[in-house]
């Protein structure tokens, strides 16, 4: 793919070869993330996170290149192998892998990696937290249960909402948003999620999938809700975050069964 879906200044992708490409596609630590973002993509579909063939999930590459793993256009999430995600750089270029990219998934993904500094971004239409960004609120209130509260001062919702990602203006927004959150809910779309490894990534995604699930069947019943006080929800959030091997316990778990 030669397009260029972000005005972005050119990486030092360019000064390595399609050979340089491919060894570093196959290296073991490449591999590994290749591995454990196939993982990811499955236990999405597994959890009834994903829609269709759309949507994606990337991992930068640890030396800083530039580049970054995307799962390929026009497969559903739970066939996806290691051997189907694809090496790819800021401007869009294929750098290595089997499978055509979709456009885009580089207007959205390109952008929060390189404006935002993101390292993982998994990015889905789940049904629970895409209902919340259909509301006036936008999004998930982090007072009320638990799983919520794990997200206090994380989110952030982007409500300019412009239609599909097709140029590098809806990404670049999006990106914005992102720089002082590692969660995005974007109005009348969908969300976004992001950490620095795909393991707390993915433990981040369910949660929130919870989070969000337990709100809109608590305000179905009609009944009064009862958030708890700002202070608690920041207390817990942190306590959350000092949790952190139970995600890499989850995602060990999940690679077992899926």
């Amino acid at each position: 793919m030669s397009a260029s879906p972000t005005q972005l200044d050119a990486t030092n992708t360019t000064s390595l070869s399609a050979v340089q490409h491919e060894k570093d596609y196959h290296s073991a630590p490449v591999l590994a993330l290749r591995e454990n973002l196939a993982l990811a993509l499955r236990a999405a579909a597994y959890h009834g996170f994903s829609e269709g063939v759309c949507n994606h999930f990337s991992i930068a590459l640890e030396d800083q290149s530039g580049r970054f793993l995307l799962n390929p256009q026009g497969l559903m999430w739970q066939e996806i192998q290691a051997r189907d995600i694809v090496l790819v750089d800021a401007q869009g270029n294929r750098l290595a892998g089997r499978h055509e990219i979709e456009p885009t998934a580089m207007f959205i993904h390109a952008a929060i990696h390189t404006l935002a500094g993101k390292n993982c971004v998994l990015h889905t239409h789940m049904p629970y937290a895409t209902a919340l960004t259909l509301t006036g609120a936008r999004m998930l209130d982090t007072t009320l249960s638990q799983n919520a509260m794990r997200f206090h001062n994380r989110t952030v919702a982007d409500d300019d909402y412009d239609g599909l990602a097709l140029d590098d203006s809806e990404g670049a927004r999006i990106a914005q948003s992102l720089k002082k959150a590692d969660i995005a809910f974007l109005g009348n779309h969908g969300v976004v999620v992001c950490a620095e490894r795909i393991d707390y990534a993915y433990d981040d995604l369910y949660f929130l999938e919870r989070a969000c699930e337990a709100e809109v069947l608590a305000r179905s019943t009609g009944l009064p809700l009862k958030p708890v006080a700002p202070e608690l929800a920041d207390k817990v959030s942190q306590q959350m975050h000092g949790e952190r091997q139970q995600s890499t316990l989850f995602f060990e778990a999940l690679r077992r069964h899926i």
